[in-house]
């Protein structure tokens, strides 16, 4: 029997794959609009001229729109990478087209990216040749598998806290405590396991690891060069099997610790930006497939803010995506995904929007490789905002911009804003409705107050306006509405003690409020110890002491990072905060002294949560935005016992268990800016 894919290559395997046999390569490239396609194989010695060149006959190594072929393993053995040369015709009234044979261009789903050490990404601008400057992909060889052992992928419900840290910011700076080799890489958040552990982390959500251009300046990563590979700095050794080896040891040393690792992946754009960009990959390989357009199709649509938009409803993005989220899960171990601008994926092919049934969404939705994998959208892009029920689906949470907007103005003593606080510490069922068209969970809510994205939470209060000179643009860049107070002194410069006293408050004001709402907790590395970016809300391409954490601090605020790990272990203690369902039947709303007050000055709001139901306590909280006294409405003085008071010191602040002092009076005097928490006496 004649088996034509052994002589003619197959289209049914992505990118570059070593087969069963060992005797082979089988490549295979989609491209659309391409006139020829030339396969090029480097040795390690010569990195400028290819020690083969397969060209592609589209009568024999062609099937529809992808370009394909099988090359003997003895041909090929003293390659170690690939590339590829497209040509086709630059035709720009039909097509935004943008084709250049001389364009060395790395595979779109190749597994590892390398760097040659003349490297250039000036070299990838413009047309020309850009030999021996150009990443190149790795050829897949024979490795010894990675020894995962008895892994238990851990998996986590109402103890969910999720921690959102940038890999190299997280120990770069040398007072991590991080070994020097292992400082700003994978390692070395390996070593910080044991903090992770000590503050009630159970997810670690990675800002992006994706491969990246190293020649951008472009610290927070979300400027991928390719979908597959871990980044290489952010490895001891920076090559590209290295990092693979480096980040799948992190994933087991944190699944071992009982630590979920989420990904924060950028399916919506690439590294190669606009017009003026490089051109590396998909722009070179069939421009018009791998991007959107606008409607005269001799222009890149801008929907990211960053230069391109992946068309995410075509068939061949959507299978690279797919595959890459498939390569994470099933050989990374990851956990979880956040869709950066996840909203881009409701754009079908020709950029208008569906919300109804966006095929990438669907095709993520419905895959059994994503069973019991957390399915997280930042459901916004700078063009549309589509927070709550109605995208991307049931199975999917997402970050809630609302509540982080609506606790800001709150905590701040912004007018008219307690019954948003009433919905958001409900959990946010007017975004996530459990109705029975919809049945939602509040689960689905991913609650921040603070994020990489803007003022991190010391800023917050530390802050009035951005101060974003060192990015280089004058101030422009950053939002604007920050919905910060910088309790009445700006900055870091002389703070009176008074002040800072303040904002130590307002901090474990928002902390608490965080920990008592239902949905799913999140914050930002660094927040619990008062971290400062000063000021800067927008350090994308700050690879410097603004952005990597100050340990110094965590010693500084010791105080506030015991209040952190305090509140986290309440919350976990009981399970009647974080639940499946809204509280309904079990909460009891009240204002000072009676009715909760809903009028626009109105800055107060107590509640008892009932926890029988849960099998857990009672629980009273009293949140003063103002400076009133309050009168608990449930009880006498002799059910009650003080475990939180924001206004009080450390550690008077956050009494442990079974040390809660008795309440005194009915008429509790809860301080300005305060939150007291209360438990029903056992």
């Amino acid at each position: 029997m004649t088996r034509w894919a052994d002589a003619e290559g197959s289209a049914q395997l992505p990118g570059a794959t070593r087969l069963d046999d060992e005797r082979s390569y089988n490549f295979s490239l989609y491209s659309r609009h391409a006139t020829g396609v030339t396969l090029l194989l480097y040795a390690a010695s010569d990195l400028v001229n290819p020690v083969l060149r397969v060209s592609l006959n589209h009568l024999i190594n062609k099937s529809g729109r992808i370009w394909h072929c099988r090359v003997p393993a003895e041909d090929t053995a003293n390659a170690r990478y690939y590339a590829y040369s497209v040509e086709g015709t630059n035709n720009q009234h039909a097509e935004f087209i943008a084709f250049d044979p001389e364009k060395i261009l790395v595979d779109a789903h190749c597994r590892q990216i390398f760097f040659p050490p003349s490297f250039q990404r000036s070299a990838a601008v413009g047309r020309g040749s850009n030999a021996g400057r150009a990443p190149l992909g790795v050829l897949p060889s024979n490795t010894v598998p990675f020894d995962w052992g008895a892994e238990s992928k851990p998996h986590h419900g109402s103890d969910t806290i999720i921690y959102e840290m940038h890999v190299r910011g997280f120990t770069k700076r040398s007072n991590s405590g991080v070994s020097a080799e292992r400082r700003g890489t994978y390692a070395g958040v390996i070593e910080k396991i044991p903090y992770l552990k000590e503050l009630g982390i159970t997810v670690v959500e990675l800002m992006p690891v994706f491969q990246y251009d190293p020649h951008e300046n472009n610290y927070w990563g979300y400027m991928p060069l390719n979908f597959f590979s871990p980044h290489q700095g952010y490895a001891v050794v920076p090559g590209a099997a290295e990092a693979v080896t480096e980040f799948k040891s992190m994933v087991k040393a944190l699944h071992q610790a009982g630590i979920e690792v989420i990904l924060d992946v950028v399916y919506n754009h690439t590294a190669e930006g606009g017009a003026d960009g490089p051109t590396y990959s998909y722009r070179g390989i069939c421009n018009s497939s791998y991007y959107l357009l606008d409607r005269s199709l001799t222009h890149y649509r801008n929907d990211t803010g960053t230069g391109n938009v992946l068309r995410s409803a075509h068939p061949a993005v959507r299978k690279l995506i797919i595959d890459s989220l498939r390569f994470w899960v099933l050989e990374m171990h990851v956990d979880g995904f956040r869709f950066d601008l996840a909203s881009i994926f409701s754009r079908n092919t020709d950029g208008s929007i569906n919300l109804k049934e966006p095929p990438l969404i669907s095709e993520i939705t419905g895959g059994a490789d994503y069973f019991d994998v957390r399915l997280i959208a930042e459901a916004w892009d700078p063009a549309s905002y589509e927070l709550g029920r109605s995208f991307p689906g049931q199975s999917w949470s997402q970050w809630n911009g609302r509540f982080r907007d609506d606790i800001r103005a709150f905590v701040k003593s912004d007018a008219g804003k307690v019954g948003d606080l009433m919905t958001r510490l409900y959990g946010s069922s007017d975004l996530f409705p459990d109705d029975l068209d919809n049945a939602c969970h509040p689960g689905q809510s991913i609650n921040y107050i603070a994020s990489h994205d803007g003022f991190c939470l010391y800023d917050l209060v530390a802050y009035n306006s951005k101060h974003n000179l060192a990015n280089g643009e004058d101030n422009r860049d950053g939002t604007d509405n920050n919905l910060s107070w910088n309790s009445g002194w700006e900055g870091d410069q002389n703070v009176p003690a008074e002040v800072m006293h303040l904002r130590k408050r307002q901090i474990k004001n928002c902390l608490a409020i965080l920990m008592l709402s239902n949905g799913t907790p999140m914050f930002c590395a660094g927040d619990e110890f008062m971290n400062t970016q000063r000021g800067n809300n927008n350090p994308w391409n700050q690879n410097n002491d603004t952005t990597w954490l100050d340990w110094d601090l965590l010693e500084k605020n010791r105080d506030i990072f015991r209040f952190f790990k305090g509140m986290i272990a309440f919350r976990k203690a009981h399970p009647s905060i974080a639940r499946s369902r809204f509280w309904r039947e079990d909460i009891s709303w009240y204002g000072v002294s009676g009715q909760v007050d809903l009028g626009n000055w109105s800055h107060c709001l107590a509640f008892c949560l009932h926890g029988g139901s849960q099998r857990d306590r009672d629980i009273y909280v009293m949140i003063n935005a103002y400076w009133e006294g309050f009168h608990i409405q449930e009880g006498t003085r002799d059910d009650w016992r003080r475990v939180v008071d924001t206004s009080l010191d450390s550690p008077f602040d956050l009494l442990e268990s079974g040390k809660e002092t008795a309440v005194r009076f009915l008429d509790y005097k809860v301080k300005a800016r305060s939150v007291v928490v209360l438990l029903r006496s056992a």
